[in-house]
C-alpha cells in the first residue's frame, strides 16, 4: 500500500496516511481513461447546433419562370439550395450525443488516473482546508508555498464557505468533492490536492470491493401466504349439498284448512 506525507496550508509535514492499495495502486489504463473522457465529453454536449433547411428559408413558393423556352436552367423554387439564400443540404440538426458508460469502467478510469497522479508526484494530500477569511489573494500564496501548478484541482467538502469563495476567481483552479471528481478534471488539472477527509470518501467510493458488496442482493424470505391463498391451493373438497327448507303452507284462520287445498267429500261429511 503506498504511504504519503501529509501536509499542512503552510507546506510542513504532519504526518503520514496509508493510501488503499486497490484505489491509488492501480495500473495505467490509457484506453479505458480515454474512452471514460470520451463518454465524459459527449454527454456534456448540449448538441443545439442546426441550420436551416429549404422548409425553414423565407422566399417565394411560385415558380419563378417559365419550364422551356426561356433558354435558362429549369428551376422549381428560389429556396432550392442551388441558389444563394437557400436551403441547407445535410446540415447539423439538435441531437443528443450522450451514451452510457458501464459504472465499474468509470470508476476503473478514476484509479487508474489517480494512479497515475500519484505516481508523478502530482497528489498532494493536505491535512485540512482551514482557511480563515475568504481572500483570493491568501489562497493563491498558500497554493505557491505547497508548489501548485498553473492548474490546481482542490477536493475537498463543498460546505467548507471559505474555501469555495478563495478559489472562484482564481484562474484554471477548481474546488470539487469526492463525489463530484470526474476523469476530465483530473486529467485538465496538473495538481491535485486533497484532504484527508476527501482521501477517506474516494477509498469508499471506489474500492472495487465494496462497490461488489453493495451490488449483492440478499436473499429475502419468502412471505407466508394469506388464508385466503391456502384455501386456493388446497384441494377443493366435496360439501354436503344443503336440503331446501320447506316453504310453511298458510292455514286459513277459520277451518285450519291450508289454502289452496280442496276438502274431500269424507272431511265434509264429518264437519256437518
Amino acid at each position: 500500500m503506498p504511504t504519503v506525507k501529509v501536509r499542512n496550508l503552510k507546506n510542513k509535514e504532519v504526518g503520514e496516511v496509508t493510501l488503499s492499495d486497490a484505489v491509488f495502486g492501480a495500473d495505467l489504463n490509457e484506453a479505458l481513461i480515454h474512452s471514460a473522457l470520451m463518454n465524459f465529453q459527449a454527454n456534456a454536449r448540449q448538441g443545439t447546433s442546426a441550420t436551416k433547411t429549404r422548409g425553414n428559408v423565407s422566399g417565394s413558393g411560385r415558380k419563378l419562370w417559365k419550364q422551356k423556352g426561356t433558354g435558362r436552367a429549369r428551376i422549381a423554387s428560389l429556396r432550392s439550395p442551388l441558389w444563394k439564400g437557400g436551403g441547407n443540404v445535410h446540415g447539423p440538426q439538435p441531437r443528443d450525443w450522450s451514451y452510457e458508460m458501464p459504472k465499474k469502467m468509470r470508476r476503473g478510469a478514476l484509479r487508474s488516473a489517480l494512479s497515475e497522479r500519484l505516481r508523478e508526484g502530482n497528489l498532494i494530500i493536505i491535512d485540512e482546508f482551514a482557511i480563515e477569511t475568504a481572500k483570493t489573494k491568501d489562497l493563491v500564496l498558500t497554493l505557491a508555498e505547497m508548489g501548485a501548478s498553473a492548474k490546481n484541482l482542490l477536493v475537498d467538502s463543498l460546505d467548507n464557505a471559505n474555501l469555495v469563495l478563495s478559489a472562484r476567481n482564481v484562474k484554471k483552479t477548481k474546488v470539487t468533492n469526492s463525489y463530484g471528481l470526474n476523469i476530465y478534471d483530473i486529467l485538465y488539472h496538473e495538481k491535485l490536492f486533497l484532504s484527508k477527509a476527501a482521501v477517506e470518501e474516494l477509498s469508499k467510493i471506489l474500492d472495487p470491493k465494496s462497490s461488489d458488496e453493495a451490488a449483492v442482493v440478499e436473499e429475502k424470505p419468502k412471505a407466508k401466504k394469506s388464508a385466503k391463498a391456502e384455501k386456493a391451493d388446497a384441494p377443493a373438497e366435496e360439501k354436503p349439498k344443503a336440503k331446501r327448507a320447506a316453504k310453511p303452507k298458510a292455514e286459513t284462520a277459520e277451518e285450519g284448512t291450508p289454502e289452496g287445498v280442496t276438502p274431500t267429500e269424507a272431511e265434509v261429511t264429518e264437519n256437518e
